[in-house]
């Protein structure tokens, strides 16, 4: 069984080197794959000369900024041809526990895609303030009653998905490039009939650096919601 682990990094320098010690320590024999979009702080770098000579993490450098979407796509393809059967995917700031790995991938034996849910009972945020909590909870609210997405986190980014899975959503076809591909390969996922199953998670607001949400973002999320909707109501008819 292979597993891989997909760590999307833009200036994550101060805790790349952590987060990759730790999931190296898990039990789970578990591949890293490190988008990097050309981070100024030389997240790269520190990966080159931890881990050029583990074969378990692999660095995938990117020319420029190219969202969150695309480096997605960049992980997802490079883990299938590789032969992953599951493949997690998770921020790189321990915003998500790499403790809760293991739970992910006994669970997705037996479920298409695993999502860690922070509005589910026991799910939790930590050291967000108003604005980020109403963004993120009025997000999940259109997502769940507009475009009627079965998931009470479509926004979570703490995943773990079967390959077959993966595969069938053509989720190199989804046109988001930001965080709302999240939100768009969720949507694809459930028109095939996929299992989803939600565990609780406690998100932990990153530990050092910024958050890399703009205004931008939010517009683009914003359109992506209406190109679901549109197509949905196009679908009923």
């Amino acid at each position: 069984m292979k597993i891989f682990v997909i760590l999307p990094t833009y200036n994550e320098k101060p805790n790349i080197r952590k987060m990759i010690d730790k999931i190296l320590s898990l039990e789970a024999n578990l591949g890293i794959i490190v988008i990097d979009d050309n981070s100024p702080d030389g997240t790269a770098d520190t990966v080159e000369e931890f881990y050029a000579e583990n074969p378990a993490v692999i660095l995938k450098k990117r020319s420029e900024k190219s969202g969150l979407g695309t480096a997605y796509i960049a992980g997802f393809k490079e883990a299938l041809s590789r032969n992953a059967d599951y493949i997690i995917t998770m921020d790189s700031d321990f915003s998500h526990d790499p403790d809760r790995i293991p739970e992910f991938i006994k669970l997705s034996k037996t479920n298409h895609l695993v999502i860690g849910s922070r509005y589910i009972p026991g799910g939790e945020i930590w050291n967000w303030g108003f604005y980020r909590k109403a963004l993120s909870y009025t997000a999940n609210f259109i997502t769940n009653n507009i475009i009627h997405i079965r998931a009470n986190d479509a926004t979570s980014g703490f995943r773990c998905y079967q390959r077959d899975t993966l595969i069938n959503s053509k989720f190199d076809t989804i046109k988001s490039n930001g965080y709302s591909y999240l939100v768009e390969i969720l949507y694809k996922i459930q028109e095939t009939g996929s299992r989803i199953c939600e565990i609780p998670i406690c998100f932990k607001d990153r530990i050092a650096g910024k958050s890399k949400i703009s205004k931008l973002e939010i517009l683009k999320a914003i359109w992506t919601v209406l190109r679901l909707l549109i197509h949905r109501l196009l679908q009923t008819k």
